[in-house]
């Protein structure tokens, strides 16, 4: 018999741990900003031996706008539709329909099928950039964490305030930068350590300049490979990427129920692709 339930932090760390495994490569301290973001909005599936076998999450941001994602189901008990009972147990519990989430290429038509029509295209760039130190970036402290919620609900077209003030609060593995030009902040980007090398997101810069040396500075306290996700919407940090030599590998689609407005800024990495 499969029971469902929700998530504690101890297991959100369990499920992250299987998204490293499926090649996701989540961030080392992901886990608490994940669960700061919505403690009711993670569930899992447990089989008659007490042991977590599938997972997903329904994250509400606000009164009007959902993420799903982290959808996974233990290797060994694939095709038995237990992800399916999760899903349906899942949704129903949200005080909003999930308004977007983010599909792996290959598994597009189960969730246009479930009524998440694509809508656009994200690529994982990866690559080991040369850093540079920059006098004008600075570390973020907790006065720029406004402006740069600001920043990045502007970029996105959405509010996310609990999870944003989780992810631009530091650890000892994650930290945000500021671009500063006549002594305000002008652009921003956060790092943070992953099981593999580091991740930059989000970013946002008004121009190729900026974000390139938010990237560079930002390489050189990390001092491993770097990955940005990017909308197929950011043309001008796509060039950029591709100007530095970074590869474009793992793809993704977000896919919308219910009305919803694409960013058009040209120059945007997001937070990540398991919350928005």
């Amino acid at each position: 018999m499969t029971t469902f339930r929700n998530a504690t932090l101890p297991e959100l760390k369990l499920i992250l741990d299987w998204a490293a495994a499926e090649g996701w490569n989540p961030g080392l301290d992901d886990a608490e900003a994940f669960y700061q973001a919505d403690p009711d909005g993670f569930f899992v599936a447990e089989n008659a031996k007490d042991e977590i076998v599938a997972a997903i999450s329904v994250v509400n941001h606000s009164d009007d706008f959902a993420f799903l994602g982290l959808y996974i189901v233990r290797p060994d008990e694939r095709g038995k539709g237990i992800g399916l009972g999760l899903w349906q147990y899942a949704l129903p519990l949200a005080p909003v329909l999930p308004s977007r989430r983010a599909g792996a290429a290959p598994h597009i038509p189960n969730y246009t099928a479930s009524v998440f029509p694509p809508a656009v295209g994200t690529t994982r760039f990866s690559g080991n950039v040369q850093g540079a130190v920059d006098p004008g970036i600075r570390l973020a402290n907790s006065k720029d964490i406004p402006w740069m919620i600001e920043q990045e609900t502007t970029a996105s077209g959405v509010a996310k305030p609990d999870y944003l003030y989780a992810w631009f609060t530091p650890t000892e593995t994650r930290s945000s930068l500021i671009l500063e030009k006549a002594d305000r902040p002008s652009a921003f980007c956060t790092v943070r350590q992953c099981r593999s090398g580091a991740k930059i997101g989000p970013l946002i810069a008004e121009n190729s300049a900026d974000a390139n040396r938010l990237i560079a500075h930002a390489a050189t306290m990390v001092e491993c490979p770097v990955t940005l996700d990017v909308p197929e919407t950011s043309t001008g940090l796509i060039d950029l990427c591709s100007q530095r030599h970074m590869n474009a590998g793992f793809k993704t689609a977000r896919m919308y129920c219910g009305s919803f407005s694409v960013s058009r800024h040209t120059h945007f990495a997001v937070s990540s692709l398991e919350l928005g």
